[in-house]
């Protein structure tokens, strides 16, 4: 099965969001391949994300 991207224009947004959540959390990403981070500091990025994305809904339902 092929990966296609539904929303293209999405993948670039969420590198932007990627990396604004590891500045965030004072992890250093660079731009493509980032292989070398550890669980901890990839964890980070995500929770920091998953958090934001939280705090957004919470936003919108007042």
């Amino acid at each position: 099965m092929a990966k296609k991207n539904v929303v293209p224009e999405a993948k670039e947004a969420l590198n932007r969001f990627k990396m604004e959540a590891a500045n965030e959390v004072g992890v250093n990403l660079k731009q493509g391949y980032n292989g070398d981070l550890t669980s901890k500091q990839a964890g980070s990025i995500g929770g920091q994300m998953v958090k934001k994305m939280i705090e957004s809904y919470e936003n919108s339902m007042k």
